[in-house]
């Protein structure tokens, strides 16, 4: 047999020939196991085996190859190596190997010129063979035996054996070491892969323009998942103060709690713009776990949340893993990356849910100011002008004139009635609450009929009569008001003489069309008197889609609503949505387009 040097190899342990079939099947098992410190063990034991050693040990080289990095042994019992102290580092005997790295027998090692004896409490060694471990022709570390049975010395048989062990222990460890390589490499990218998947969540969070507080639960959700978590607390600066507002995993719910940014190490962490990783949590926090609803976490990390330098929160992680290890390098970095990408997310939906507050604002303020000139050009006028007449005869004294007097104040009484009826209908009409949808539409359309708009209706609506499941309240008032404020601007803007209404029910969706045949506007210049920010604002809570079309053939309001219908068992309970739909705004259609 031949060695991993092409050395003719005659093996014999305590005057036995070892053969080679047994340095095969050693190679074999070593040559299959893809651990590292498993490896290392099954040489250890083989290497015994074979030569009859009573003691063997394994140094592995540093980057330097100057001294021993790690050094593992066999034979000596745990008491005695705790006795020795620390490991050796390569000096005296053990050093030769490392400066001539070839194998070395020795028939007493006490007596070589670089011995340096042995500690107090080692055991006493009398023969010696160390070899080498070579790969890619470099040497990565040293096999060493000591002691052969029956205190006979080691032979060149041993050696031989023990060289061709060291090759396949250089196959094994390299094969070993590539596959922990490519485990690593593995993990890596999966936790990449992650991080992809988080931030890509939280992109389509943005670009759905969901609520704050539904981008503070997908925040905590996917960065717990990304570094194995026990849980995941967001923390948002709100003046001097970190506030917690939203937690994912065994965390109890402390959302609203306040913490001092100068008095916590959540704070410290978010003015100084930098992560901390923590071993122990009930020492370093400077707060009772509890105050964070993880009163029994071991470990943590804290990464701020900074977008354009400015601080926004932080991000906290308990206990990796079921386990509750100490969180890595790699988690920090992992969760600094995505802690920058929650920042951008939850600035935006600050930003809009700030906007989205001002147009309601607006819309409300348009809308005072409508009723405001409708009272005062209409109602107002008439009583006005009915106090006058009123005024003007009391002065005059003249009964003749009274009953013609009377007869004028009763016509302008019920002119200013009927004015405040329509005033009212318009504000909630009463048989939108006791008769349903379709009746009032029908009197909507009746009144502007009425004012002399020529309107064809297409109304496809539940049949409550048939016992068809009724809308959601909140649903049918937003269909009525967008129809009501498509014809309030065809009577005032449009100079139109027809209109045509529709509006379909189905078991999916709402479609709303109203267009007319008026002279239509500029709706890119449009922002006061059409009523168009409460129409988008409408059409937006109720997770839909609204689009205005105008020319010079006439105005088109469109519009598309998830439909939603109150359970019939619960006259109070939530609405319920139509087959396959979700009353998530995030999962809705965002389409708000005015061209």
């Amino acid at each position: 047999m031949k060695d991993g040097r092409g050395k003719q190899v005659t093996v014999a342990s305590a005057g036995n020939h070892v053969p080679s079939r047994q340095l095969l099947d050693v190679g074999r098992a070593l040559v299959s196991d893809l651990d590292t410190d498993a490896v290392l063990k099954r040489v250890l034991d083989a290497a015994m085996e074979i030569t009859g050693a009573r003691y063997a040990a394994l140094g592995v080289l540093d980057d330097a190859r100057t001294k021993l990095a790690k050094f593992l042994s066999s034979g000596i019992d745990a008491d005695t190596r705790r006795s020795i102290g620390a490991p050796p580092e390569g000096r005296g005997v053990l050093g030769l190997l490392i400066s001539d790295p070839r194998p070395l027998r020795l028939d007493k090692v006490s007596d070589h010129p670089h011995s340096y004896g042995f500690p107090g409490g080692h055991p006493r060694m009398r023969t010696f063979l160390g070899v080498p471990v070579m790969i890619h022709g470099q040497p990565w570390g040293n096999l060493y035996l000591t002691d052969k049975e029956g205190g006979s010395q080691f032979t060149s048989e041993d050696e031989e054996a023990v060289v061709v062990l060291s090759d396949w222990a250089a196959v094994a460890i390299e094969n070993a070491r590539l596959y922990e390589h490519s485990e690593r490499r593995r993990k890596q990218l999966e936790q990449a892969v992650r991080g992809l998947e988080a931030t890509r969540d939280i992109a389509m969070a943005i670009s759905s323009v969901a609520r704050l507080d539904d981008v503070l639960e997908l925040v905590v959700k996917r960065g717990r998942a990304l570094v194995d978590a026990r849980a995941v607390l967001i923390m948002l600066r709100e003046g001097p103060d970190l506030v917690v507002a939203a937690s994912a995993g065994y965390a109890q719910d402390v959302r609203g709690h306040r913490l001092p940014l100068t008095q916590s190490t959540s704070g410290q962490v978010l003015e100084r713009g930098r992560p901390e990783r923590i071993a122990d949590v009930s020492s370093r926090l400077r707060i009772t776990p509890s105050e964070l609803g993880v009163g029994d976490a071991h470990t943590g990390l804290l990464v701020p949340m900074v977008l354009r330098g400015t601080g926004v929160g932080v991000l906290a992680a308990f206990d990796r893993g079921e386990g509750g290890a100490a969180f890595t390098q790699a988690d920090e970095q992992l969760l600094l990356t995505f802690g920058a990408t929650a920042a951008n997310a939850v600035a935006l939906a600050r930003s809009v849910e700030a906007d989205r507050l001002r147009s309601s604002m607006a819309a409300a303020d348009a809308e005072r100011s409508r009723w405001s000139r409708e009272l005062h050009d209409d109602t107002l006028q008439v009583f006005g002008g009915l106090r006058v007449l009123l005024s003007g005869t009391l002065r005059r004294a003249d009964p003749r004139r009274y009953e013609s007097v009377m007869r004028d104040a009763v016509a302008a009484i019920e002119q200013g009635i009927e004015s405040l009826r329509t005033i009212i209908a318009d504000l909630r009409p009463a048989a939108l609450d006791e008769l349903g949808l379709r009746p009032a539409l029908d009197a909507l359309l009746a009144r502007r009929r009425n004012g002399g708009l020529e309107i064809e209706a297409e109304l496809e609506l539940p049949d409550r009569d048939a016992g068809a499941p009724a809308l959601d309240p909140e649903l049918e008032t937003t269909i009525y008001r967008l129809v009501q404020e498509a014809l309030t601007n065809v009577v005032k803007h449009s100079r139109a003489s027809r209109a045509r209404v529709a509006v379909n029910v189905g078991e999916q969706k709402v479609a709303i069309d109203v267009r007319d045949n008026g002279v239509g506007f500029d709706t890119a210049a449009a922002t006061k008197g059409f009523g168009l920010a409460g129409m988008r604002e409408r059409v937006y809570l109720a997770g839909g889609t609204f689009e205005i079309l105008s020319g010079e053939h006439g105005t088109r309001v469109r519009s598309r609503l998830a439909t939603r219908y109150r359970d019939p068992a619960d006259n109070n309970s939530a609405p319920r949505l139509g087959p396959g739909l979700t009353s998530d705004p995030r999962t809705a259609e965002r389409s708000r387009r005015i061209t």
